[in-house]
């Protein structure tokens, strides 16, 4: 089983040529949200110019540093590449191939001897053909794909039956179960390795983690060659927009999983460092105060009486206080903890920061943002404070802020500044209006931060609309929101 030569860029079938094309997938990363201008179009045809397009590979990492300018952007990249740039068309046809039992059925327990054979060896280009014949033989869906046929490129019990109208890696994955196979290609790495790593618990672990990266990366595998499969059925397009994830800071908070929360916290101190920067334009930008009305009537004076120059009042910058009041209940814990952590990334712009935790209860948790602090689980930590969940455990929003103006009635200064955390879902129960707007009059500012879309306000139990006539209401759904209203509500 030799190694391949490096894989070739697929044909490019349409006839416009090779710089249409280029414009089609620089269109389709901005509609990605990767911000692709005029000129690094021109430095990607560039880059194509000199790189030798039949390795592909060279191709993608020539693009990438051609078009890509933030962090964070690398993953949607590859997927689209996948589509715009695919590694071929149709069926695998390298070395690797299916074993087939004798009624023509693929044979599923010698698939398994085989891929084990290949995690042991961690020949990737092979694992890589497997892949390609794994969804080719077991990833097609439609009706004229009984059982026991085979793929669309091998042969089945009752011979060809018609081309799939899709493909599925959860099916093809699921007839291979990859992750099982991870005791085997432990045991088999151990016997190999028996002299050099008997009795080292630090070579058995390495042995662990290395065999796992081949079996996710083999996943992945599986999961881009379905896409590639999938998109000549229905289409680049289509792929592109139900195969293709969004980048994180894109990501609804609200559906975000585990996976996208943790890549969103490692990106916490950049856009803290973002917004900071941000913030000192602004205030060298705020040079001079608001009008002096008197200054400027008085020097008036000697010019007939036209206010021919302006006299402003010297700026009088401050740090103002920040009060947050975060709903850490269900699906919303997401949203408040990115905010909080994000809050602490911008302290040095505060004078002081006071946070709040509320479910049914309300609890100060300020101590645990300390500098220094390991935020990754400060949630935890947040959940076990005593007094959080008094009642019933569910959102009760009126409970909360009644708790919070009696427990902490000089928390909300003139100088504060409020920001309120939450999807506002009382849970039918009474919203305390009166109880808010008091403590919002004593705030400099108040604001609510929400995490629902705004079509979804005032629906069920939503009082966000009654909320909202008591204060600004800012619909925070994605990272990129969040960081677009925090950094317009930041002290000047």
């Amino acid at each position: 089983m030799g190694t391949p030569d490096p894989s070739p860029v697929a044909p490019l079938a349409p006839a416009r040529g090779l710089p249409a094309h280029l414009v089609d997938f620089v269109q389709a990363l901005r509609r990605h949200h990767v911000d692709v201008g005029p000129g690094e179009t021109v430095d990607a045809a560039a880059v194509m110019a000199e790189v030798d397009l039949l390795r592909r590979e060279q191709l993608r990492e020539g693009l990438a540093a051609a078009l890509l300018r933030r962090s964070g952007q690398r993953q949607t990249f590859d997927a689209l590449f996948e589509l715009w740039w695919p590694l071929g068309q149709g069926a695998a046809l390298g070395e690797v191939a299916l074993p087939y039992a004798e009624d023509g059925s693929v044979d599923v327990d010698a698939l398994r001897d085989l891929l084990a054979e290949l995690l042991v060896d961690g020949d990737a280009a092979a694992l890589s053909e497997l892949a390609r014949a794994v969804v080719d033989g077991l990833g097609g869906l439609g009706a004229g794909r009984g059982p026991g046929a085979g793929g669309s490129g091998g042969p089945g019990k009752d011979g060809a039956q018609g081309p799939p109208s899709g493909f599925s890696s959860y099916q093809a994955l699921n007839s291979v179960k990859p992750e099982t196979l991870l005791a085997r290609v432990l045991a088999e790495l151990r016997t190999r390795r028996q002299a050099e790593a008997a009795d080292s618990p630090f070579a058995e672990e390495v042995a662990r983690r290395e065999t796992r990266a081949r079996i996710a990366e083999f996943r992945r595998l599986v999961q881009g060659e379905t896409t590639r499969r999938g998109s000549e059925i229905r289409g680049r397009e289509a792929a592109a927009r139900t195969g293709v994830r969004r980048q994180a800071e894109q990501t609804d908070f609200l559906s975000a999983g585990a996976d996208t929360l943790a890549d969103l916290r490692r990106r916490v101190a950049p856009l803290g460092r973002h917004l900071a920067t941000r913030l000192a334009a602004r205030r060298r930008r705020a040079h001079r105060g608001p009008i002096d009305m008197r200054r400027t009537l008085r020097r008036s004076m000697s010019t007939g009486g036209v206010p021919v120059k302006l006299e402003h009042r010297r700026p009088r910058p401050g740090r103002p206080e920040l009060v947050l009041l975060c709903d850490v209940s269900g699906s919303v814990a997401g949203f408040s903890h990115f905010t909080m952590m994000l809050v602490q990334a911008l302290r040095e712009q505060f004078s002081r920061i006071r946070i709040f935790c509320f479910v049914d209860g309300c609890v100060e948790v300020t101590d645990l943002f300390t500098p220094g602090a390991d935020l990754a689980g400060i949630l935890t930590e947040v959940h076990s404070r005593r007094g959080l969940v008094a009642w019933s455990g569910h959102s009760d929003y009126g409970r909360a802020f009644e708790r919070f103006a009696d427990r902490w009635p000089d928390a909300v200064t003139s100088r504060s500044s409020l920001l309120v955390l939450g999807d506002a879902r009382t849970n039918h129960q009474d919203p305390a209006l009166g109880v808010l707007s008091t403590v919002v009059g004593k705030a400099r500012h108040a604001h609510w931060l929400n995490p629902e879309p705004q079509r979804q306000w005032g629906t069920g139990d939503s009082a966000a609309i009654e909320y909202g006539r008591v204060m600004p209401m800012h619909e925070c759904r994605t990272a990129a929101q969040l960081a677009g209203v925090v950094g317009g509500l930041l002290p000047v």
